[in-house]
């Protein structure tokens, strides 16, 4: 997983937290003086913000936690509600007979999509080091996002195929694929159902900006081609799932679905 914008520690969930880049794009050090005309809110009252809007504790091993009843539990639940509806209305069509010929799919991305890393948040007070992330994530041990294994659940019984789409990389994908199966995603998780960013040797179907020999894919050419890919190989994507705009924008989705994250910010 590629932070773009993770770099000043804190400071980054803070400018996200103001939700002010979610629909402005990324800021630069050549425009960041010239957007701000006005002293930013103060960065502790920010993360104050954010516990209260995870509900943030820690149990009795010192790990991060997000209470269930939380302010970002309530948001994921509404949103979810929305997308089994969504998903119901897609399938009974696709039980009719697609116009496409097509099988109904959602793709999920990973983190903080299906498995949370809200304590790596937190105990890293928001500063993204790819060392620390790598042992993070292979440790395997985070929790699934609230609900959301439920909705995998509820979109199989529809007959609908479930699809993970992460940018975390090739050599992390033993991981991913334990701690999904440890955090309750009970569907296929083989290497036709989770997709990785595979740079040594990347897919055909990225080759217009990924060779062996360069990778060059922003985050919305590898998740828009791949999910291309996906519909190419006889599937309908009704429903695509992620906690950053650059995990939805590119298209081949019937329906988008934006899942809270205040934390840091993907370009």
């Amino acid at each position: 997983m590629h932070k773009s914008l993770r770099v000043a520690g804190i400071a980054t969930a803070c400018a996200v937290a103001g939700a002010a880049l979610y629909g402005t794009g990324a800021a630069t050090a050549d425009n960041a003086s010239a957007r701000h005309t006005a002293e930013p809110q103060n960065i502790g009252v920010l993360v104050g913000e954010i516990d209260d809007y995870y509900g943030a504790y820690q149990d009795a091993d010192g790990v991060w936690r997000s209470s269930p009843d939380s302010p970002y539990a309530k948001d994921l639940a509404r949103i979810q509600a929305k997308a089994k509806k969504d998903i119901r209305k897609a399938a009974a069509h696709g039980a009719k007979g697609s116009a496409h010929g097509k099988k109904p799919a959602i793709v999920l991305d990973v983190d903080d999509t299906s498995l949370l890393s809200f304590d790596y948040e937190k105990t890293t007070n928001y500063t993204y080091n790819s060392a620390t992330w790598d042992a993070y994530v292979k440790a395997a041990k985070r929790p699934a996002v609230f609900g959301m294994p439920e909705l995998v659940t509820y979109a199989k019984s529809k007959g609908v195929e479930v699809f993970f789409l992460t940018g975390l990389s090739e050599s992390q994908r033993e991981g991913a694929v334990t701690n999904l199966a440890r955090a309750g995603y009970d569907t296929q998780l083989d290497t036709k159902h989770v997709f990785t960013k595979n740079k040594t040797a990347p897919p055909a179907y990225l080759s217009n900006c990924a060779t062996p020999a360069k990778w060059e894919c922003t985050t919305v050419q590898f998740k828009e081609g791949t999910r291309k890919h996906i519909e190419s190989t006889g599937y309908d994507i009704v429903g695509s799932f992620g906690d950053q705009v650059s995990d939805l924008a590119g298209g081949y989705a019937d329906k988008t679905y934006k899942l809270p994250n205040p934390t840091y910010f993907v370009e």
